[in-house]
């Protein structure tokens, strides 16, 4: 069990004025420990690369740590958990970046080590067709627990949080302020129901104002704590084309709801998908499939639903694919007695229903 001391020295490593996550970790990484840090001289730590008089003054001088110590009874006070990243409970996911945030502060109950973290995000001025995508997206994802992880902002992470909660998934929303307040005050009830059903999470302490340049810092970590990242409308600058360049160098998978290219806010992901830095996904089942994923929590694929809207050929190719398994055009038409071209039809219409996928070999396969 770590100790108030020790916490009070993690928190006021990262209030160092001059010094971001990255140098932090090297002091770290040269001194031995956190602690170490703090004792060392200042005519060595000046020795470092990239620490210079004025940072290596601020570090012997401690004055950060009395404001850390305030922070320590604010997170204790409304229980704020604490994340160095050296902690076992830190996000697996956001420790593989490289600029991850030395520490984050969590409230919450949902697992930031999710089995299937997702974010989505995009513009504050969103339209009744990026509302429209983001909760069939949502909705159709949902068998498969996601965890929905977003900024808390107006528009696009509003509605995807909203449609989280109503579909009974844990959500995140990684704030760009500190913890003492809510960013816009309007979702003030929302974050109050994601701390039950999800969380908040933030680098910044208390008495952080939702300054525009920690924006762009939050979005690291909404890239960061994710698998993937879905832009649902932006226009060509913003945060959202912002998260969606970190996540392509997080190695992360992007993907953007193309639109109309008179729409202003489809211009930015018209343009993620023109130059090949998000793929293209229509609906749930363009993601699914991108994913990989086949086993959602109740056994069952989602598109199973959608089994009542078939025709009755489309009806008859899903019933030979679920008693044979995957099968090849050839078994199918056999079994289907029906000519090859109608069952090609078919199938591809089952294909763009995202009913089924086409397996190496001409193998079709259930998703």
């Amino acid at each position: 069990m770590i100790t108030d001391h020790e916490l009070i020295n993690r928190i006021a490593l990262t209030l160092i004025p001059g010094i971001g996550d990255v140098l932090v970790k090297k002091l770290i990484a040269t001194c031995g420990s956190v602690e170490a840090v703090f004792a060392e001289k200042q005519d060595l730590l000046i020795r470092i690369p990239r620490v210079g008089a004025v940072q290596a003054k601020s570090i012997v001088s401690k004055d950060t740590l009395n404001r850390a110590e305030k922070e320590l009874k604010f997170i204790q006070h409304y229980s704020i958990k604490p994340l160095f990243y050296l902690d076992d409970a830190y996000p697996e996911r956001l420790k593989q970046c490289e600029d991850n945030p030395t520490m984050i502060y969590y409230k919450g109950a949902g697992d930031l080590n999710h089995l299937r973290p997702i974010a989505v995000v995009g513009t504050r001025s969103v339209t009744e067709y990026g509302k429209t995508g983001c909760k069939k997206i949502i909705d159709g994802i949902a068998p498969f627990d996601p965890l929905i992880v977003s900024g808390l902002a107006y528009g696009v992470d509003t509605c995807a949080h909203k449609s989280a909660l109503d579909n009974g998934l844990s959500t995140i929303g990684v704030l760009g302020h500190g913890m003492d307040r809510i960013y816009p005050q309007q979702n003030n009830q929302l974050a109050g129901r994601m701390v039950n059903q999800g969380g908040l999470v933030t680098e910044f302490i208390s008495e952080t104002e939702p300054d525009g340049v920690n924006f762009p810092k939050r979005n690291r970590i909404i890239a960061g704590l994710c698998d993937a990242v879905i832009v649902i409308e932006a226009n060509l600058k913003g945060g959202a084309l912002i998260t969606a360049n970190i996540a392509n160098s997080y190695n992360r998978d992007v993907f953007a709801l193309p639109g109309r290219v008179t729409d202003t806010y489809s211009l930015g992901c018209n343009f993620l998908i023109k130059t090949n830095r998000a793929a293209l996904i229509e609906n749930a089942a363009d993601l699914i499939f991108a994913l990989g994923w086949e086993v959602p929590k109740n056994g069952r694929a989602p598109q199973l639903k959608l089994f009542e809207d078939l025709s009755t050929d489309e009806a008859k190719m899903v019933d030979i694919l679920k008693e044979k398994g995957d099968s090849s055009i050839d078994t199918i038409v056999a079994d289907s007695n029906m000519a090859s071209g109608n069952v090609a039809s078919v199938l591809l219409n089952l294909e763009f229903k995202g009913v089924i996928k086409l397996l190496p070999g001409k193998v079709y396969r259930l998703i």
